[in-house]
């Protein structure tokens, strides 16, 4: 058993795939194909993985995992998050590249320096990269992760500049009218306190 000293998620196991011992797998890889690049990957108790096979599947990768031989040893694995350590991530990112791991825990700050909150984590569902941001005692708020929305990040610093209008984060006033019309009533109604 493996203690990572820096951990970096590169995957989650899914559903088995067939009766052979193979298994979907979602990757966080910029191309997932590139996760059997990667070495032997471990589980949080340290249960080392090393990729036999891998090739894509629509939205995930099939992959066979040495020691992985029928239906109920990859049905066990179903929901186990794989990482590596940070040592064995490249380290000659480009200038707008970012592992996800060095985002959270960044200060969201304004151009004026309003802060809005920390990153607690980062989501794609599909439509591109979220940043999470909470605010102790608030709840979190999603954000693009687009140049618009975030046009200056800097690791170093300890923080990310957002454009607030651009992250959705100040409503348009027509649409606070309407929402507290609404909500009030219209033409002589109750408001409630």
């Amino acid at each position: 058993m493996a203690k990572l000293n820096d951990p970096v998620q590169l995957a989650v196991i899914g559903a088995a795939h067939g009766t052979r011992g193979e298994l979907r797998v979602k990757t966080f890889t910029g191309d997932p194909m590139a996760l059997g690049d990667y070495g032997m990957l471990y589980d949080v108790t340290g249960r080392a993985f090393e990729v036999l096979d891998i090739r894509p599947a629509k939205t995930v990768v099939v992959v066979r995992f040495r020691g992985v031989n029928d239906r109920n040893m990859a049905e066990a694995l179903n929901g186990t998050t794989l990482f590596i350590d940070r040592s064995q991530l490249p380290q000659d990112l480009d200038e707008d590249e970012y592992y996800h791991s060095d985002l959270i825990g960044l200060e969201a700050i304004d151009a004026e320096g309003k802060r809005h909150g920390k990153v607690s984590a980062m989501f794609d569902f599909g439509g591109g990269d979220l940043l999470e941001l909470t605010i102790p005692g608030k709840r979190p708020m999603l954000i693009p992760f687009t140049q618009a929305a975030v046009p200056h990040v800097d690791v170093k610093a300890g923080h990310i500049v957002i454009d607030p209008a651009a992250a959705g984060l100040i409503a348009d006033e027509n649409e606070d009218e309407e929402r507290r019309r609404q909500l009030g009533g219209e033409g002589g109604g109750k408001n409630r306190p």
